[in-house]
């Protein structure tokens, strides 16, 4: 486990973001133009299992009581620029691309939970290897809101067999951050063909009597973004996520 205070990973780390911090909440980020926020606010309602969200901004707010002091426009390791669904720049500082109008929505994410899976013994394959969790874009269809449309995302860990019952009830007791597996075992189910392949993130090697495991991912909104083509958003590069002050314990039930 990587050290770090949030604020150290905020201020100098490019890379992603799991395994540091330890002990602190991350958060996945899109902003919108005005007029597309609230289409946005009405997909992530409609939308609760990837898209959990913790926090929405003033428009042209680029703050958040989520960690106090940080500015959304520099403290997430990298960031997507999208243009009519097109990825226009990756950039470590988004100042540049910032507009007045956008308003943001911090998203819960799913690392927030692997502190617990690991105190619960449950192994984080990612981690362990020093790479980006696996992502995956599925066949299974978001509810819509408005002009906003798009599939569910998953993010994916190998679990060793016999701990599959630990690691559902560890994450089903923090739905803020995406909660229990939506599904569990054969990736075809979702429309997923080489889990050597996924679309965001690093493959990962499982370990004998591993088993796939199948999470919803706060990077759905930017498969909407494609799916959808709004003129302008900025979201989080996948697995590059917004370290908050907030303790991960802060979101157990």
């Amino acid at each position: 486990m990587t050290p770090g205070t949030p604020a150290d990973v905020r201020a100098a780390h490019t890379g992603p973001t799991a395994g540091l911090a330890d002990g602190y909440a991350q958060a996945n980020l899109i902003a919108v133009p005005r007029d597309w926020a609230y289409e946005v606010l009405l997909f992530t309602q409609r939308n609760p299992k990837p898209c959990p969200v913790l926090d929405v901004t003033d428009e042209g707010g680029t703050t958040t009581p989520l960690a106090p002091g940080a500015d959304l426009r520099r403290d997430v390791p990298r960031y997507r620029v999208w243009e009519h669904g097109e990825l226009v720049a990756e950039p470590t500082d988004a100042t540049a691309h910032w507009r007045e109008d956008l308003v943001a929505f911090l998203i819960g994410c799913s690392f927030s939970f692997e502190s617990a899976l690991r105190e619960a013994g449950v192994p984080l394959r990612h981690v362990e290897q020093g790479r980006n969790v696996p992502m995956y874009v599925t066949d299974v269809q978001c509810r819509p809101a408005g002009r906003l449309h798009g599939p569910v995302v998953v993010s994916m860990r190998y679990v060793p067999e016999d701990l599959v019952t630990v690691a559902t009830g560890v994450t089903a007791r923090m739905p803020a951050v995406h909660g229990a597996p939506v599904h569990v075992g054969d990736p075809a189910a979702l429309g997923i063909r080489d889990l050597d392949r996924p679309d965001f993130g690093d493959a990962a090697d499982p370990r004998p009597g591993d088993v796939p495991v199948f999470w919803a991912c706060g990077v759905t909104p930017q498969a909407a973004v494609v799916a959808s083509r709004p003129p302008f958003a900025i979201t989080h590069a996948p697995g590059h996520m917004f370290v908050t002050d907030v303790p991960d314990t802060a979101y157990v039930l």
